[in-house]
């Protein structure tokens, strides 16, 4: 394990945490996986500023695919998401085909909103390879209306037109099949079957999970994902305040398909990175061939 520290150009710290398997490749090479995590707010251009700066730190270390937290480019209130939708979707777009095409590298935005008519908006995800072309889309389908312990009350429905369709997985020669999923999905178990029945190799969990409720779920809830569907979980977060009451629960993680937690983010910005090796998930599949005994 590799601990180290860097300072950001925006201001504050960024912590930055690695482990690496030492295998050999079998069908998809081995390569550096990193989750962002972030401190988003209402004010789309600083968190674009900021987001760059992320991936250019994971770049440093190595980082061939990149996933960034749900809310990445946008984290407000949900008039102002609504108001400002054309503006953050254009904008945010545009950033992760540029961002991806500069830094060469394979890249995920978790989760931005796209105007959809009749006065709402899609949280999308999106997959973007090296030459800044669009590999895979999803719209989030489970919507967060949630009253929380805490006294908190989410609907996220309220602006948010659900998608209709599974997300996709995309077969990448180089870098593995990659499942798609968004944040709330997490606890819809069927949802992920279907990711693994099509090849998903490596599932993408980008989150802006509540404090309260990630404090006893989002471990308990990634680590089943990745052991019942014997996949790789890359799982980037927000973290800490936002605005007025949001608050968000952080520890972006990597989990092998075995559960165990490669890395784990902590509470602070910054990259968590861990290396995706195809013999580990030979293994463990050779092991605990789950998928291969399923029944229905």
């Amino acid at each position: 394990m590799i601990l180290s520290k860097d300072t950001c150009p925006l201001g504050g710290l960024l912590t930055l945490i690695k482990i690496t398997y030492f295998s050999n490749s079998v069908s998809m090479k081995s390569y550096t996986a990193a989750a962002i995590q972030m401190t988003s707010l209402p004010d789309l251009q600083k968190n674009l500023a900021e987001s760059r700066d992320l991936i250019e730190l994971a770049i440093r270390q190595g980082a061939e695919l990149i996933g960034l937290p749900e809310n990445f480019s946008f984290m407000g209130e949900e008039e102002d998401k609504l108001i400002q939708g054309s503006e953050i979707a254009e904008a945010t777009e545009k950033f992760l085909k540029t961002t991806a095409q500069r830094f060469q590298v394979t890249l995920l935005g978790g989760g931005f909103p796209v105007p959809k008519g009749e006065g709402k908006v899609c949280n999308t995800a999106l997959l973007v390879d090296p030459n800044g072309q669009e590999l895979a889309r999803y719209e989030k389908v489970h919507l967060f209306d949630v009253n929380v312990p805490d006294g908190n009350t989410y609907c996220e429905s309220a602006t948010v037109k659900a998608g209709t369709d599974f997300p996709p997985v995309y077969n990448s020669p180089e870098l593995g099949q990659l499942g798609l999923s968004v944040c709330y999905d997490v606890r819809f178990p069927e949802l992920y079957r279907h990711l693994s029945k099509r090849g998903a190799e490596v599932l993408f969990v980008p989150a802006a999970f509540t404090a309260y409720t990630g404090k006893d779920h989002w471990e308990v809830l990634l680590k089943a994902r990745a052991i019942e569907n014997t996949c790789y979980v890359i799982a980037p977060a927000q973290t800490g305040c936002h605005y007025g009451r949001r608050h968000t629960h952080g520890h972006a993680m990597i989990i092998d398909p075995w559960g165990m937690i490669l890395v784990d983010g902590g509470d602070q910005p910054g990259v968590a990175l861990a290396d995706i090796e195809p013999t580990r998930l030979e293994q463990v599949r050779r092991q605990m061939p789950s998928l291969k005994h399923r029944v229905f």
